[in-house]
């Protein structure tokens, strides 16, 4: 089943404390995990920044606004347990509890009065969208992947555009900042001096120039075929390579995917879907506008020595 929202999260989480014990966060992530019959793969599965698992950062949030409605108390680090206010919830509220209902306890309206306001005076808004149960988190990250989208868009039309020596400059600035090809003047004078067919430059795979990468970067508006793509092969074993990148700003067939995927040689081939990514990676193309420096509470430091 689908991963729940926060929101759905907040009934289930209290009723955990039902028994009146004291319980940890992990074996609350686990109890609710168990609940939902989530899958390990959904168990593990994470935000779009890496930094924390989806499913416990909405329990996090789920918790953390029970908490500030008075419906759970936290006594120690990582520990919760119910209070009378909360077991009552419990009673009145059979079906769900949400940030309506929350809405009901004065202690959360001021809560949420003083975050609006706080929000309002620093000109950011980030609030849980209560008809889609995101978190914050998810929200600002929703918000970052539709820029970036939108940005690596723009940049794949920036190259077709370009005039057709425009690619090859780029693959240059891109594999030097992805740490290949040694300096930025050897990988220029490396790029477009094979003349072998089927092969349109040679890169260093690290600064001493220990193994070689041979490279096909060609500007296409259909989709790249099978045929392509074992020229390019047949143009390696010429050269006794082992190692080749086909870079194009179209797309790869099914049939060129498995092909690479069944021969000897290793050929990593790069469409501009991926292309477009790795220059937004690795700063190729675009420069930085804003920066938004996201924080935690530090637990350790309010726990007494």
């Amino acid at each position: 089943m689908p991963i729940p929202d926060f929101q759905t999260l907040m009934r289930p989480l209290l009723e955990a404390h039902a028994d009146y014990n004291e319980h940890l966060n992990r074996d609350l992530v686990e109890r609710l995990a168990d609940q939902f019959q989530l899958t390990e793969e959904e168990r593990r599965e994470m935000l779009p920044s890496g930094r924390a698992r989806l499913f416990d950062n909405r329990i996090a949030w789920a918790k953390s606004h029970i908490l500030q409605a008075g419906l759970l108390m936290s006594p120690r680090r990582a520990i919760s347990v119910i209070t009378e206010r909360g077991r009552e919830a419990l009673k009145n509220h059979p079906q769900k509890i949400d940030l309506r209902i929350l809405q009901e306890f004065e202690e959360y309206r001021e809560f949420r009065n003083r975050r609006k306001n706080e929000d309002d005076s620093s000109h950011l808004a980030i609030e849980e969208d209560s008809d889609s149960g995101l978190t914050p988190e998810e929200l600002l990250e929703d918000a970052y992947l539709k820029i970036r989208r939108q940005i690596e868009s723009e940049l794949l039309t920036q190259i077709k555009s370009a005039p057709p020596d425009f690619l090859e400059r780029l693959i240059v600035d891109l594999v030097v900042r992805m740490g290949y090809g040694g300096s930025r003047k050897d990988a220029g004078e490396a790029l477009g001096r094979s003349g072998d067919e089927g092969i349109d430059g040679i890169i260093k795979e690290d600064p001493l120039g220990l193994d070689i990468i041979y490279l096909q970067a060609k500007r296409w508006e259909g989709t790249v075929g099978r045929p392509e793509i074992q020229k390019f092969a047949g143009a390696l074993q010429g050269q006794r390579a082992k190692k080749g990148i086909f870079i194009t700003t179209s797309s790869f067939t099914t049939e060129a995917l498995e092909y690479v995927s069944r021969i000897d040689t290793k050929i990593i081939l790069i469409d501009g879907t991926r292309l477009a990514k790795l220059m937004f990676d690795h700063g190729v193309g675009v420069t930085t506008a804003t920066n938004y420096e996201v924080k935690r509470i530090d637990s350790d430091y309010f726990v007494e020595s």
